[in-house]
């Protein structure tokens, strides 16, 4: 309840914050102090320092476990804002504390998506979740790509609520409540009393969190809308936004696919394999980094599908450190392409002759991203491959995430040949010290997760 409260207040301050000063500096300089707060207000609620105590009536559950997954997003979310706040200041065009706040509200989002324990309370996470997302997509009002990018994510939203909304529906009429109870088991079978409804319901509730986490054939709408949206607010929406939806659907799902019964598995691997697939061989083929990167999102989110398979621990600290490496790979990706003129694989062509820094630094988060030994992107991919094969799902799918991991290095190593070997100038603007700087942070935690991954854990138990 701590996050839910303070990150609402945070969003009602921010924007007043106009009012207090008009320097953009100042405004990013509050929004980091505000998540600091934050992440101490979710910290004391953890520890059981201090929590903020409210009947919620059955609506809302806090454990460990999201309040942990809590304070991996907010921290992550405070490396976003801390690195691209000069870019966030020139999208923002003498409004920067509205986007402050907007964060600030879809962190609420997030920490109610993280501790629902009502489908009620999913709804309205969600959508405290998206509207502000609409609003940073369709942020750069001028460019017509970005006008078309938030009208086709909110269409596209929309229509995935309803199909939630009419899931959730025919879970009620099967149940009587909305509240994610254990399904009915025959105590004369042992085997779960199967409801035409519910197992509609459910279907219609994992369609709409496909769309939400952009997994195939769900994951249209990806692409367009990344590549419209500015640049800075994609990094938002590929990183935090989408850990939070997976974080969600696995909190649905881990009791609730016991009433799918077998037909939940076999629509988990077509879903898998389907996204793994689009995903990678769509990646391969593109000529603009910012879209080989939002493919890259959809294969990615093949990957973290793992995590439904099972309900162990091994499955959550698989899910946990793969939003972490993810996370930090693309931001930092991002990071370095907002600084470019243009997106084409051209505009990199070179960079590693005037920019050596930049380039191994590039280099780095994408060989996390391509699950490379002594990146922590290495260690995720282990650690949810280790959780696929506890769960029992089959050799066949561990071979086939595989090959699929194999053709994502040869996207990623395009990016890297454009640098390294092809010759040329680079199309960059400039990039101070202080930028590199931020980048080497992001470079040394993915080194430190990939070298002792079980550091992430050690906070999560104690």
């Amino acid at each position: 309840m701590n996050a839910i409260i303070v990150s609402t207040l945070l969003g009602v301050v921010m924007m007043f914050c106009s009012w207090i000063t008009t320097s953009a500096k100042a405004q990013r300089n509050i929004g980091l102090v505000g998540m600091l707060i934050l992440i101490v207000a979710n910290l004391a609620q953890l520890k059981g320092w201090w929590v903020i105590d409210f009947d919620t009536k059955g609506m809302l559950a806090f454990n460990q476990i999201g309040l942990f997954a809590n304070m991996t997003l907010f921290i992550l979310t405070f490396l976003y804002v801390w690195i691209n706040g000069e870019e966030i200041e020139k999208v923002g065009n003498n409004h920067t504390a509205d986007y402050y706040a907007i964060f600030f509200f879809i962190l609420c989002g997030v920490s109610v998506l993280t501790s629902f324990d009502n489908l009620l309370m999913l709804f309205i996470g969600i959508e405290i979740l998206s509207i502000p997302l609409y609003i940073l997509t369709g942020s750069d009002k001028k460019n017509l790509l970005s006008n078309e990018a938030s009208l086709k994510y909110f269409l596209m939203g929309s229509f995935s609520t309803g199909i939630l909304l009419l899931g959730i529906t025919f879970i009620y009429g099967a149940t009587g409540s909305f509240h994610l109870t254990m399904p009915v088991v025959n105590p004369t079978t042992h085997m779960v009393t199967e409801h035409f409804l519910m197992s509609a319901g459910l279907i219609l509730l994992f369609a709409s969190m496909n769309f939400k986490v952009s997994a195939a054939p769900f994951h249209f709408w990806t692409p367009d809308v990344y590549d419209g949206a500015p640049t800075v607010f994609t990094s938002f929406m590929a990183t935090i936004v989408k850990a939070a939806g997976f974080i969600a659907f696995i909190k649905v799902f881990e009791t609730q696919r016991m009433a799918l019964g077998f037909t939940w598995y076999i629509i988990l691997s077509f879903v898998i394999v389907s996204t793994l697939l689009i995903g990678n061989i769509t990646a391969v083929f593109q000529r603009s980094v910012k879209r080989m990167l939002a493919y890259s999102s959809i294969a990615q989110a093949g990957f973290m599908l793992f995590a439904l398979y099972g309900n162990s621990i091994f499955n959550t600290e698989a899910i946990l450190l793969y939003i972490v490496a993810y996370s930090l790979a693309t931001i930092g990706l991002f990071a370095v392409l907002v600084k470019m003129k243009d997106y084409s694989f051209e505009s990199f062509n070179g960079l590693a002759k005037q920019h050596p820094v930049l380039a191994f630094l590039t280099t780095l988060f994408l060989f996390s991203l391509a699950g490379i030994p002594l990146t922590a992107g290495f260690f995720a991919k282990y650690y949810m491959l280790n959780a696929l094969l506890t769960a029992g799902a089959g050799l066949w799918l561990l071979i086939v995430a595989i090959l699929f991991a194999a053709v994502s290095v040869f996207y990623y190593f395009k990016l890297v040949q454009a640098m390294y070997f092809t010759p040329g100038t680079p199309a960059i603007n400039e990039i101070d010290k202080t930028y590199e700087f931020k980048l080497w942070v992001l470079a040394a935690l993915i080194l430190i997760l990939g070298v002792f991954p079980s550091m992430l854990f050690n906070y999560l138990y104690f």
